[in-house]
């Protein structure tokens, strides 16, 4: 069987069975590219579309044709098998692409072989200008294995250092800060290797480097944080963060936090986006996790997809969220908890309280929804186009702070916050990873579990919401039995954002019943 392999991380290469192979053609590489990466049949007409957008069909056709023979010419084999109308990579082949091996390190380990594979973004320097569907795919996945990598690079500082080898860590936290000079989060991610390592000079030189940065670039001030690390060199600085551990469900590792010791177990089932270790990174955000750690032992995680949680192939259901839950709640041995869902992490919260009654203590759903997008009977959500226009909004901004406005009206001025969202997307998710999360939002729909759920439940919503209208927290609170409603005065959909008694107090109220 012969061998095909594909280097694309970096400027693309190709072998086949180790002998080197010279694409001229860019639109020939980039057809076997996406073939590789599509793993499947795909249709000749939206291959032709794909590279030839402009041309009519049957020219495209002829140049699709013509660049079928090119490709068959410059290996000397037929690598690519065209059946009927569609095409796809040989069958005969054993092919491997380095940005799938990388993926797997990613996943299953080790995270070294993984760093070790990326050695440039994904396909740096091609690029194909009159194919804009091409760059658009290209750009996603590129985004995507960056995310990975950034992920990949965090972990394994930590484990250097938990496994007294500070000197590695300090190699890794230097390409992290390499990757996105303006992350304070980086910057401490080095700080702290240097600090391991016992190198406090490297480590006040990389704190200067950070402050520097962070006011000449975005005109903010590094978190008081930051400093306190450089204020207690004996100490291994780690902002006193809980540890950060893992629960397989399904081969699928899920991270996940467990903060105070109190009688009351607080699960939080977060939105859209989360990272369990850079939410403590705003101080705003870390002041209310503390507030809620006094009031039980609050247990934080990531779904699966987002934040240091595996990445996964299929769009995430409120089913899958509803699994993630109960892992969790055994991982951290939690017979019955208050779940808190907030935003997005409401429906699969509803799921698990239909499912599994009895491992609750009561429901609390903060600035939630039922359905994702409008319906006839559900007026006040978006419509499927408004929502996806508004997806392709969030996704083009990806990288900055993305919709800031909409999400947290009060700080769309505040550069410290700006930043901190800013960093937070990145770490999180990747403009194509999210993507499909973000479908899987829009076509969520747990109206029908409503009058099923029977624990407590307090519904909470701030009445000028931009990101989820208060018709939502009303509708929930209406279909589900018992339900109490609270409206909280504000536009910021963020619970951790201007006035947080409210939802303090419904959960302290929880927590004395236990």
């Amino acid at each position: 069987m012969k061998r095909l392999e594909l280097q694309l991380m970096g400027f693309p290469e190709f072998r086949l069975d180790g002998r080197t192979v010279e694409l001229a053609l860019r639109k020939a590489a980039a057809l076997l590219i996406y073939l590789a990466e599509v793993g499947g049949p795909v249709a000749r007409e939206v291959a032709a579309t794909l590279l030839w957008p402009e041309t009519d069909e049957e020219a495209a056709r002829a140049r699709l044709r013509r660049t079928l023979y090119k490709i068959r010419i410059a290996f000397g084999s037929e690598v690519i098998a065209a059946a009927g109308a569609s095409l796809s990579l040989n069958p005969a082949l054993s092919v491997e692409a380095d940005s799938r091996v990388f993926e797997h390190a990613c996943n299953v380990g080790p995270l070294d072989a993984a760093a070790d594979i990326y050695r440039g973004d994904y396909l740096a320097g091609f690029s194909l200008p009159d194919c804009p569907e091409i760059e658009e795919w290209i750009f996603f996945r590129r985004e995507a294995l960056r995310s990975r990598l950034v992920q990949a690079l965090e972990r394994l500082i930590e484990a250097k250092i938990a496994d007294g080898e500070p000197r590695s860590a300090v190699v890794h936290a230097t390409r992290l800060a390499g990757l996105d000079p303006l992350s304070e989060s980086a910057h401490r991610h080095l700080i702290r290797a240097h600090l391991a390592a016992g190198d406090r000079a490297a480590a006040e030189r990389q704190g200067e480097t950070c402050i520097r940065l962070l006011r000449e670039e975005l005109g903010i001030a590094p978190d008081p944080t930051t400093l306190a690390m450089l204020r207690e060199p004996t100490r291994d600085a780690t902002l006193d963060l809980p540890r950060t551990r893992y629960v397989e469900v399904g081969g699928i590792h899920i991270a996940y936090q467990i903060v105070g010791s109190g009688p009351t177990d607080i699960v939080l089932v977060p939105g859209f986006i989360s990272h369990v270790e850079r939410i403590w990174e705003d101080r705003s955000c870390r002041a209310w996790i503390s507030a809620v750690s006094r009031l039980g032992r609050l247990i934080l995680f990531d779904r699966r997809g987002m934040g240091l949680s595996d990445r996964v192939g299929a769009r995430p259901t409120v089913e899958a969220t509803a699994q993630d839950i109960l892992a969790v709640m055994n991982a951290a041995g939690s017979r019955r908890a208050l779940l808190i869902g907030a935003s997005e992490g409401g429906p699969g919260c509803i799921r698990f309280a239909v499912d599994h009654p009895d491992r609750l203590i009561g429901l609390v759903l903060w600035g939630s929804l039922a359905k994702g997008s409008r319906a006839p009977d559900y007026p006040f959500a978006l419509t499927v186009a408004q929502y996806d226009l508004w997806k392709q909004r969030l996704l083009a901004g990806w990288g900055g702070p993305a919709e800031i406005q909409t999400f947290a009206p009060s700080l769309a001025a505040d550069r410290q916050a700006e930043t901190w969202w800013a960093g937070l997307l990145r770490a999180a998710s990747s403009p194509g990873a999210v993507a499909g999360l973000l479908e899987a939002l829009r076509d969520a729909d747990v109206r029908h579990l409503l009058t099923n759920v029977s624990a407590r439940t307090t519904v909470l919503h701030r009445s000028g919401d931009r990101a989820v209208r208060v018709e939502a927290g009303r509708f929930l609170a209406a279909k589900i039995p018992g339900a109490r409603f609270i409206e909280v005065d504000g536009d910021d959909h963020w619970f951790w954002v201007g006035d947080q008694q409210p939802l303090l107090n419904s959960i302290s109220a929880f927590a004395r019943r236990g």
